[in-house]
């Protein structure tokens, strides 16, 4: 926790004064970012730093693997659902971006199987990209297994966007904006999912 607090002390002192009143013009008027980024909750990926956004630019929901469910309203918890359906039917944005990333542990126990202290929740949830561990077992070497998967993980996510009909009504509409994304950590370097050949472009 001491970690925590000097690196509060060192917002208050040096990032505060400058962002101040950016966070006072948020308070008065509300947020109104015009995306949404789906990004796994791996720590070595933040949407954030990545797209050199600053506070009220972007929203953000962060899973395991960055996935995305079916459109499934029912009585159950659906924490990503929820603010897909606030991105879109509140707060209007223009666009949804998926985000994956290299090394994915999310995706790596799709590939090999959830680690032993994490099948509670992890392996039904990651069962969402069942169909990516069917692609990554067409691969030879583990590290193009390994990207394989991810990659499809992401397009899955975006059909699963497309089952919710507000969504599927916007972007029929134009109003909304649907982009995969994968972040390489090691790289820095990210390529955008091209919609018409289907494969993953640099930028």
């Amino acid at each position: 926790m001491n970690r925590l607090i000097e690196g509060y002390r060192r917002f208050r002192q040096e990032t505060w004064p400058q962002q101040r009143a950016r966070f006072e013009e948020l308070a008065a008027r509300g947020q109104r970012p015009d995306t949404m980024i789906i990004a796994c909750s791996d720590s070595r990926v933040d949407p954030q730093m990545i797209f050199s956004a600053g506070p009220g630019e972007l929203f953000v929901v962060r899973n395991v693997a960055n996935l995305v469910p079916p459109y499934m309203p029912d009585a159950a918890f659906h924490g990503t659902s929820a603010a897909v359906e606030f991105a879109v039917r509140v707060l209007g944005v223009a666009r949804i971006v998926v985000m994956g990333h290299a090394l994915c542990g999310g995706v790596s126990a799709l590939i090999g199987g959830a680690p032993e202290g994490a099948r509670d929740f992890v392996a039904g949830w990651i069962s969402i990209a069942a169909r990516a561990r069917t692609v990554a077992l067409r691969c030879d070497a583990p590290e193009a297994a390994q990207e394989a998967a991810e990659h499809e993980a992401i397009r899955i996510s975006l059909e699963n966007l497309m089952t919710f009909p507000w969504v599927a009504e916007a972007v029929r509409a134009g109003r909304l904006v649907l982009r995969g994304a994968h972040f390489g950590v090691a790289t820095g370097r990210l390529v955008l999912l091209n919609p018409e050949t289907g494969a993953f472009e640099p930028v």
